[in-house]
């Protein structure tokens, strides 16, 4: 069909959106008050042109408003709306394009004079080949109307592509691009385009369709099953509350903050869509159980009166009175202030001594649950924080654990052994633990699996600990350390009176009466079967007497009461030959040995200085399994016992032909550290001198190589390791005086300490005034049981 011309002016109907291709038709609404007009005074089968806007926003367009091409259309319908107003709908027929030259009129509407735009290379070989190839892609497409159209137009190229376009229904943009291009091969290629590209959408969304109407079909199937299953359990009288639902109950009754709510509800919406099905819904479920298990707002009520804590203290530990002080002082600022943050307790001391069951008792005076999370070995960071849902099996850390089995938000916890975390991976469980013990951020802890904050400010947190070495500085500097060195013999006796021969009692089965100790048999128990900082190793013996006595009572056949009395001889009848005795008498009869004291993670204890001379080259040979430190201390003593031969009373040439060999019993257990220094010194000097050192005397300290005795540190497991050892002197560094202070009262009573600060005290005071001749010595020596 040939394009029409024209020269005179005919009406322009500009779009705002839409474009309206020649073969094609548009039913359009008009609204603004120029096109109104227009449609107004058209008849149906006049000419129009219709122009696309390029900014739809502009109100009264003019020429270069609009697009380059548009289309001359045949109006074919006019009707009201039906719409609020005095819109009108109208339709219209594309016949060809056009192209606007000029603007003549834009009162009541716009007219325009323009020129036709004629198609090029129509009637071209390339042209019927490409008309071709769309009818067959038209073909694959699925449930297209362009097919239909299509056969009746093949030997129209140009008017086929136009048609096509117009069926297919593609954007605004391409359908443009469709408009303005005259030549025909190039329009067919961009139509042959479209067309694959409605045909692979085509195939997906179909594609789609079939999955969604499969999945619809087993959720639905599914679902009639579960309805079905839950009819037959009603008429069974065995309907059971909906799990899902009770769930649903709990969080809403959990008081959550908003942010978990509105995790808990896209979760709950997840769970929804996956039909409660399947392994991510099972995922889903166990998480949200989680959030309704944790106490999020649920408290203990506490109680806050001190002189009751105080008295709970009393009653469940004897002595410490310098730890009770310090929780007392701990627990009133909390009270005073109304604040639930604060310092974060360490409580630091060898085994035995009563850590945990602290903790245990201000759980029990507080009235708040007790909660112990052991740490011992744990090495990985997830064991603290909690792994990450993506894993299979994966679980919240022990904090959140602890606080579920707690029910409340403000238990007591006990994080025990916190120095027994693995070092192998780096640290990673320690370093997850400096959120948790820091005051100002552990209010929004955020565990791995849980991905929610959840604040832990309200938690009273504990920690115990052997030692503060292994720990590293940021972790130390959250705590405040309370230390626990251990108790004197009189101590432990009245804690195996009142409390654990009276447990041991109760749970071995034996009546009330039937069992006498007496205190020197206590005592007895204490000295010769224990050597220990803490009370551990004491329950045990008295557990076997116990059990003892439970013997000889499940013995008796007869209805008479048993009355048993157990005093020194007995206990070693039942507990065997004493393990410890007093050696330092025996270890110190001979000229080369002295007693040390040493600090261990354990508590206090003493250790001995071994040294002998034997003939060599003079050289000096160090056993042990010694650090590098007490090596370095042996060496520094014999530079020193060299300067000062004439004073000891040896001759320093002896020592050109001799070889001297020091060495520190126990060397299956490392040693290291600088207060040994005045121990080596010592024996040394009394080696070379002939003066043996003093049995009752025992010694630490840190010495120069010019003499000088510096402080060391532990003074006060020291000095208690000493008691239980009977020594009744102790050398201590001068500046160390300052730490007898917080040795018990009556131990100090027991023993003469003697301050130095120059070595030249220390032999004084630590070696017996007369040489004994050599031939004595190493006869004395040869009798003696030293290693």
């Amino acid at each position: 069909m040939n394009s029409p011309t024209f020269e005179s002016p005919i009406p322009i109907l500009p779009l705002r959106s839409g474009v309206l291709l020649p073969e094609g038709t548009m039913t359009l609404t008009v609204g603004r008050e120029r096109s109104l007009a227009l449609v107004q005074a058209l008849k149906p089968g006049q000419l129009v042109g219709i122009v696309t806007q390029i900014d739809p926003r502009v109100e009264d367009p003019v020429v270069s408003d609009f697009h380059a091409v548009g289309t001359l259309a045949r109006l074919t319908k006019s009707t009201k709306s039906g719409t609020a107003g005095e819109a009108l709908r109208v339709t219209v027929e594309g016949l060809s394009r056009f192209s606007v030259d000029r603007v003549v009129a834009y009162e009541p509407f716009l007219e325009a004079v323009g020129h036709a735009v004629l198609e090029e290379n129509g009637n071209t070989p390339e042209a019927k080949v490409l008309a071709e190839e769309l009818v067959d892609a038209l073909k694959q497409v699925p449930r297209t109307k362009a097919l239909d159209e299509a056969d009746r137009w093949i030997s129209k190229p140009g008017a086929l592509a136009d048609k096509v376009a117009s069926l297919l229904g593609v954007e605004s943009n391409k359908a443009l691009e469709v408009l303005v291009t005259a030549d025909v091969p190039q329009r067919l290629r961009k139509l042959l385009a479209l067309v694959y590209e409605q045909k692979e959408l085509g195939e997906l969304r179909q594609k789609i369709g079939e999955d969604v109407r499969r999945e619809f079909s087993k959720n639905q199937r599914e679902h009639l099953l579960r309805e079905q299953m839950r009819a037959i359990r009603k008429e069974l009288g065995e309907e059971k509350e909906d799990g899902l639902e009770r769930l649903r109950e709990k969080l809403e009754k959990a008081n959550l903050p908003d942010e978990a709510k509105e995790v808990v509800a896209r979760e709950f919406s997840r769970f929804e869509q996956s039909g409660g099905q399947g392994a991510e819904a099972t995922v889903i479920r166990t998480y949200l159980e989680w959030i309704a298990a944790l106490p999020w707002s649920a408290q203990a009520k506490t109680k806050e009166d001190i002189d009751a804590i105080s008295a709970k203290l009393d009653e469940d530990h004897f002595g410490l009175e310098d730890v009770k002080q310090r929780i007392l002082e701990h627990m009133a600022v909390r009270k005073l202030s109304k604040s639930e943050r604060g310092t974060i307790l360490c409580l630091v001391g060898p085994p035995g001594v009563g850590k945990t069951s602290l903790g245990e008792s201000i759980a029990a005076a507080t009235g708040r649950p007790f909660v112990r999370v052991s740490l011992g070995g744990v090495r990985d960071e997830a064991e603290v924080r909690g792994h990450r849902r993506t894993y299979v099996g994966a679980i919240p850390g022990r904090i959140l654990h602890g606080l579920r089995k707690a029910g409340v938000n403000n238990p007591v916890m006990l994080l025990d052994e916190i120095d027994k975390l693995s070092q192998q991976w780096g640290a990673a469980a320690e370093s997850a633990l400096l959120e948790v013990l820091d005051p100002e951020q552990n209010k929004t802890f955020t565990d791995h699996y849980l991905e929610l904050p959840f604040d832990l400010s309200q938690v009273f947190f504990l920690c115990t600990a052997n030692t503060l070495d292994t720990l590293s500085a940021p972790l130390r500097d959250r705590l405040e350390i309370v230390e626990l060195t251990g108790y004197t013999a009189p101590e432990k006796q009245a804690i195996a009176v009142r409390h654990l021969l009276p447990r041991r009692l109760l749970q071995s089965g034996i009546p009330e009466g039937a069992l006498t100790i007496t205190d020197d048999a206590i005592l007895d128990v204490i000295t010769k079967y224990t050597r220990e900082a803490g009370v551990r190793q004491l329950d045990r013996e008295l557990t076997r007497i116990a059990r003892h006595v439970a013997l000889d009572v499940a013995r008796k056949k007869d209805d008479s009461e048993i009355r048993v009395r157990i005093d020194e001889p007995q206990v070693e009848q039942i507990l065997g030959k004493p393990k410890y005795r007093n050696e330092v008498r025996e270890r110190t009869s001979v000229p080369g040995v002295a007693t040390g004291l040493a600090w261990t993670p354990v508590g206090g204890g003493i250790l001995f200085i071994e040294t002998s001379r034997t003939k060599g080259k003079g050289k000096l040979e160090i056993t042990g399994q010694l650090g590098d430190v007490m090596k370095e201390s042996a060496r520094a003593a014999l530079t020193f016992v060299k300067g000062h031969a004439d004073e000891l009373g040896f001759a320093a040439e002896i020592l050109e032909d001799a070889d001297l060999h020091i060495h520190v019993p126990a060397g299956g257990i490392p040693k290291d550290g600088p207060s040994a220094g005045v121990t080596i010194f010592t024996a040394l000097a009394s080696l070379l001198s002939g003066r043996r050192v003093r049995s009752d005397t025992a010694m630490t300290g840190e010495c120069t190589l010019r003499g000088r005795v510096l402080p060391v540190g532990g003074i006060k497991s020291k000095v208690l390791a000493a008691h239980r050892a009977g020594i009744t002197r102790v050398i201590l560094p001068r500046d160390n005086e300052r730490d007898l202070d917080d040795v018990p009262a009556d131990v100090r009573s027991q023993i003469e300490f003697i301050l130095a600060d120059d070595m030249r005290k220390v032999l004084e005071a630590a070696l017996e005034s007369d040489a004994i001749p050599s031939d004595v010595a190493r006869s004395a020596s040869e009798a003696s049981p030293v290693d």
